[in-house]
């Protein structure tokens, strides 16, 4: 890629990222129907998008029942655009001892999408000689009834809810709207809908949602929802989560808890992962010229079955998540931590830091911990000497 095609690459990955951030009220419903975007997309936010996936799969392969250790897996991509979830579904398998047959079905409106999502998949197919299939189908999701039945063992929404139920469209108000990579090396409803009073967008996605699961997802299948780690949208998919849960649902991840989130109490507050990631040089050269910078995945998510297992009964002893950054100060170091009794701070200080507690120092965003002596101070968590972390 030479520098003039660099710069207009750049310019059109800078124009994408106001409208998926801050003018995310402008964002058209079909924005990737325009090349331009479409080739931002797939060569700027594909590379990292593609592994937030291996997150849910590696908690899902945690699952006891050995739903992975099948001859072969159905997969649903709902709303799949250039196929991100697809190539990396292939990506994490690839990695495994025993690998099973992939059948993948891409849903999307946009043809332009589904051929990329082809094309993108064939390469990835060779480079990584998966036993894979895949077929597209152009459809939107308000036509649900037209959808594939499976059933699915693993059915995908990556980026799809927040978008295509946006509050700020007059679209909202209908019952379900319509709706090699170039140069770039890769490192590595329900009948109980009612239209009158039904106000909350999250109430539609969540109605969707229920009408999919209910037609398309095996007895032991997942599905796992992904959505931009904006504040906006990671509430209101814990929305979707409460309601899910008083639908009768169940989240296995990230959630330890079974409880309505307590991140929805304090309107100042969401939920999110962040995960370290090293850029493809294309990208970091992206990042210079746009002043952008992809050195982490942020994302949100939930992973949903109908069996009520969850992270929490496989990891036992009372397990926490790590849901901040460290929140580091003089004489001590802080995170919020949750689990199935709430959403609590614990804090080490420096004067008690010892060889048991010491893992306590490098926990990050996301990671599952357990503590053996423990003190409950009421509005805190308190790490001593004799605190041991796992």
């Amino acid at each position: 890629m030479n520098k003039k095609e660099l710069n207009t690459l750049a310019a059109n990955v800078a124009r994408l990222s106001k409208l998926l951030t801050r003018e995310r009220d402008n964002l058209p419903q079909q924005y990737l129907k325009d090349k331009d975007l479409r080739d931002a997309y797939i060569l700027y936010y594909v590379p990292a998008n593609l592994y937030k996936i291996h997150i849910p799969l590696r908690e899902l392969s945690l699952h006891p029942g050995g739903i992975f250790k099948k001859e072969k897996l159905k997969i649903l991509d709902l709303g799949s655009g250039p196929g991100t979830a697809i190539l990396g579904v292939m990506d994490f398998f690839s990695a495994l001892a025993d690998k099973p047959f992939l059948e993948f079905t891409a849903v999307d409106q946009i043809e332009e999408n589904l051929k990329d999502a082809e094309r993108l998949f064939r390469s990835f197919k060779e480079g990584t000689l998966m036993d894979a299939s895949l077929i597209t189908i152009r459809s939107g999701l308000d036509r649900t009834k037209s959808l594939p039945e499976g059933p699915y063992d693993i059915i995908i929404l990556s980026n799809v809810l927040s978008e295509v139920f946006h509050p700020s469209r007059e679209r909202i108000a209908k019952s379900f709207p319509k709706f090699s990579i170039g140069n770039l090396v890769i490192i590595k409803p329900d009948s109980r809908l009612k239209h009158a009073g039904m106000t909350n967008n999250w109430d539609y996605r969540m109605n969707l949602l229920l009408s999919l699961i209910n037609r398309s997802l095996a007895n032991d299948g997942s599905c796992i929802i992904i959505e931009p780690a904006l504040r906006e949208t990671s509430r209101e998919l814990l929305q979707v989560r409460d309601g899910l849960l008083k639908e009768g649902l169940h989240i296995y991840s990230p959630c330890l808890m079974s409880s309505p989130c307590p991140a929805l109490v304090n309107p100042k507050d969401w939920c999110h992962e962040d995960i370290p990631w090293e850029r493809p040089a294309t990208i970091r050269e992206i990042d210079k010229l746009t002043g952008l910078r992809k050195d982490s995945l942020k994302f949100s998510y939930i992973t949903i079955r109908r069996d009520s297992l969850s992270l929490s009964d496989i990891f036992g002893s009372n397990p926490f998540r790590v849901v901040s950054e460290p929140l580091v100060s003089k004489g001590k170091i802080e995170y919020y931590l949750c689990s199935a009794d709430g959403r609590r701070l614990a804090v080490r200080l420096d004067k008690d830091k010892s060889n048991l507690n010491e893992p306590f120092s490098g926990l990050q965003r996301g990671n599952i911990v357990s503590f053996q002596g423990l003190i409950d101070e009421g509005k805190r968590l308190k790490i001593h000497k004799g605190t041991s972390v796992t």
